[in-house]
């Protein structure tokens, strides 16, 4: 893992530096008897509840991995400032008063901060906003929160599992990228086809106008990014560790060009290491962001299936690529077409399936029109049906009659049909009676 040195950097927003006071030296270990909460907690602006908001969440981050619902659920009832305090003063529990315990989601809930609260309290004291703040700002990456205008209404979806905030790096905004933004996810160990449809795939949403969001993996994750940077469109990387970090090696500059051109995601403090929790807890914002996900390959254990289950829980769309039938590597993405996954193949039907009503059809072009319908499909019915009775060129031909008989047509309805079939083309006859004309 590399620091993120090859990023370009951004101006800091004074604003949130503003709220920020100067750093706290503070001890390595916590003592037992934990002090106030009040220097950690203070910011340079007491009365802006939009400040004491921002810091209470950075402090938070550290107190559980992304997703916990306990403290989601206490932040919306609460407030993050009041919920930090808590914590960090070790009456967390009393939030939840005895006759709120009545209800058995409360009840459950101030069980849990019984359990956990010397967990809570440890990380939190050990929080430092102002050095992830310090962290994130060195290499040009943002702070937002729910409250922020740059905060899409689509996160709010996931509830409890909603992240407390993010970092962004980038100069894209989040809210109109996750407006019209695509997930696309897929294996890690891609096969060339996978590669290859997941860039084509990108790269024609992106020139559509539509975001390409993906999680910077290896594999599907990022042909689908090179894909959509191809065209200079824009794309989105949700990453599994802190802002300021690279995950995978390799991707040093695939992240730092994603960076200057669209944006990178994290709600995992500046610093944080990569593991495989963190991992599946990063798909439900792959999930959350884009207006639906596209499954481009994935094997029958696959995390992309993860993804895919969430985006359904979440009433989005799921669409998915089929692959050869041979190929283990597509064993994932052929089960979720077979339980209700829309089939994709380009991407103008995505756009048709995530678009606006009546404003993003899927309009095939003139190469694909021609390559799907042969000069025969124009012909009428009738037509059609004694061309298929006649002998091909250089067999005996046939009357009239004997071509009505082998159509299963009246002779007049024959007779007619025979020279509309003459007069394009398709037919032509000698003293022997009709033939069909051997055609390119």
């Amino acid at each position: 893992m590399n620091t993120l040195a090859t990023l370009p950097t951004t101006t800091p927003n004074p604003d949130l530096a503003a709220t920020i006071r100067l750093p706290l030296p503070r001890p390595s270990n916590p003592p037992d008897d934990i002090p106030s909460s009040e220097p950690v907690l203070a910011t340079a602006s007491p009365n802006d509840p939009s400040a004491a908001d921002r810091r209470a969440r950075l402090i938070l981050h550290h107190a559980s991995e992304p997703g916990d619902a306990l403290l989601c659920r206490l932040i919306e009832r609460f407030g993050a400032p009041t919920v930090a305090s808590a914590i960090l003063s070790g009456t967390a529990a009393d939030l939840i008063t005895p006759s709120d315990s009545e209800d058995e989601q409360s009840a459950a809930d101030r069980a849990s901060l019984v359990n956990r609260a010397h967990t809570l309290q440890t990380r939190c004291y050990r929080a430092d906003p102002d050095a992830d703040l310090a962290a994130a700002q060195k290499t040009g990456a943002r702070y937002v929160i729910p409250t922020d205008p740059e905060w899409p209404s689509g996160l709010d979806d996931l509830g409890d599992a909603a992240p407390l905030g993010l970092w962004l790096l980038g100069e894209a905004d989040l809210t109109s990228a996750s407006a019209r933004g695509v997930s696309i996810v897929g294996a890690r160990t891609a096969t060339g086809y996978g590669m290859h449809i997941a860039g084509e795939l990108a790269a024609g949403l992106a020139e559509r106008g539509w975001a390409v969001i993906s999680g910077a993996a290896r594999g599907i994750d990022g042909a689908a990014h090179r894909g959509a940077l191809a065209v200079r469109g824009v794309t989105l990387a949700v990453l599994a560790c802190g802002i300021d970090l690279v995950y995978p090696r390799g991707h040093e500059a695939l992240i730092g060009a994603i960076a200057a051109d669209g944006l990178v995601v994290s709600e995992l403090p500046p610093g944080t290491s990569v593991s495989r929790f963190r991992f599946l807890d990063r798909n439900r914002v792959i999930a959350a962001l884009g207006r639906g996900t596209v499954v481009v390959e994935a094997a029958a254990r696959s995390g992309s299936l993860v993804t895919a289950r969430l985006a359904d829980e979440l009433g989005r769309p799921v669409l998915a690529v089929p692959g050869p039938v041979t190929s283990e590597a597509s064993e994932g993405s052929h089960q979720l077409i077979r339980d209700g996954a829309l089939l994709v193949t380009r991407a103008a039907e995505i756009i048709e399936h995530l678009g606006d009503l009546g404003a993003d059809l899927a309009d095939p072009t003139t190469a694909t029109r021609s390559a799907t319908r042969r000069p025969r499909d124009a012909l009428d019915p009738v037509a059609a049906r004694v061309l298929d009775a006649l002998p091909p060129e250089g067999r005996d031909a046939l009357d009239t009659v004997e071509a009505a008989l082998a159509a299963g047509l009246e002779p007049r309805a024959v007779h007619a049909a025979l020279g509309r079939l003459a007069a394009s083309g398709w037919v032509d006859r000698d003293e022997r009676g009709w033939f069909a004309r051997r055609r390119p």
